[in-house]
Parts: structure tokens; C-alpha cells; sequence
């Protein structure tokens, strides 16, 4: 007669992954702040040593790094590919800001941790090949987006910043004044596609 298998123990954690470490990075960053992200605080947060993280993410700056990659993935939408690259850079601009109001505390990591390269340009593709559809050469292509990012992360900067050291990221409060800014930023962000279309419409 065979015996039974044993039991899984009861409340025993999930496994330890790369993709719970980072959800729960964002969590904390979310919902305390960018310097209360450390990884004894992670550590924490997961119910594991801190030295369990390390065998994932060597060290803090992996995890802010792996952070920055996964929440700009959140901002990369679908293009159809009739899309003209005008209205494709305009729909980026306001998926990207709207991340970035979603994750008040992570505006400043966005702003001074570039996202990797390789992965930036395997989630800009459907993007970029907007403008190649147009005959634009991808250096001019990348220009633009380079900058409508630059753009966007320096509004979303003026709405949520806050003061060096602050723990709180408050966005404006009222309906007129995020009606303001609002306004602002797709005033901005019009007048950049708009210069580039013509520019680059000229030029090819």
C-alpha cells in the first residue's frame, strides 16, 4: 500500500521571482515613496530576508532599473498600422503621461533612470515603424520621440514634483486646477507633433 504524498504546508510564501519583486517595488514606491525603497524594505514587504532578493536583483539600483523598464512598458499602447505617425506620437505622449499620474512617486526615477535601450527600442517598434511607414529615417523618428518623452516627463515633473527629501507627491487638487494642466500639457504636446510634422513632412 502506498502512503500519500505529503502536504504542501499551509501559509507557506509563494516562490520568489523577478516579477513579484518588482510589482512589489512598485507597491512601495506607490505607496511610500521613492527613498522608503530599500531592500530590507522589500524584503519586508515580501515576508523574505533582504538577502533573499539578491539572488533576483543584485542590488537597489536593479530593482529601480527594473521598475523604470516595467512601468514604461505599461505606457507602450497598440498602433493599428494605418496609423498616421502624427496621431501614433500624440496617443504615446498621452499613454506615457497617464502612467506617469498613475505612479506620482516614480516621476523623478523615470526622469534620471533612463529606461534600457534594447528594451525601449523593442517597445517603441510599433511606434517607430509609424514613422518608417512615412519615409522618415529612423534617426528623425527617434528624435521625435526622444523628445515628446522628454516633454511629458518634465510636464508630469511640474504637476506631481516636490521638494528634495519630501516623502509626499501631491497632485494639484480641484477640478480646475488639473483641468489646467490638462490643457497645458496638450497644448505643449500638439505644438511638438505639429513642429515635427512639418518639419519632417518637408524634409521627406
Amino acid at each position: 500500500m502506498n502512503e500519500p504524498a505529503p502536504r504542501r504546508g499551509r501559509g507557506r510564501p509563494a516562490v520568489l521571482t523577478r516579477e513579484r519583486i518588482v510589482a512589489a517595488a512598485i507597491d512601495v514606491l506607490d505607496t511610500e515613496g521613492l527613498d522608503a525603497l530599500t531592500m530590507r524594505r522589500l524584503g519586508t514587504r515580501l515576508g523574505v530576508a533582504a538577502m533573499s532578493l539578491y539572488r533576483h536583483l543584485p542590488n537597489r539600483d536593479a530593482v529601480l532599473a527594473a521598475v523604470v523598464d516595467h512601468l514604461f512598458a505599461e505606457a507602450v499602447i497598440d498602433l493599428e498600422a494605418d496609423t498616421p505617425w502624427p496621431e501614433a506620437l500624440a496617443r504615446f505622449a498621452g499613454a506615457y503621461r497617464r502612467m506617469l499620474l498613475g505612479h506620482p512617486h516614480a516621476v523623478p526615477l523615470l526622469a534620471t533612470h533612463p529606461v534600457d535601450i534594447d528594451l525601449g527600442l523593442e517597445l517603441l517598434a510599433g511606434l517607430l515603424d509609424r514613422f518608417g511607414a512615412a519615409g522618415i529615417p529612423r534617426q528623425d523618428a527617434l528624435t521625435a520621440v526622444q523628445s515628446i518623452a522628454v516633454y511629458v516627463l518634465g510636464h508630469a515633473l511640474a504637476q506631481v514634483g516636490t521638494p528634495p527629501g519630501s516623502t509626499d507627491a501631491p497632485q494639484p487638487n480641484g477640478t480646475a486646477a488639473l483641468a489646467f494642466y490638462d490643457q497645458w500639457f496638450e497644448a505643449g504636446m500638439r505644438a511638438m507633433v505639429s513642429g515635427f510634422e512639418g518639419r519632417l513632412g518637408q524634409e521627406h
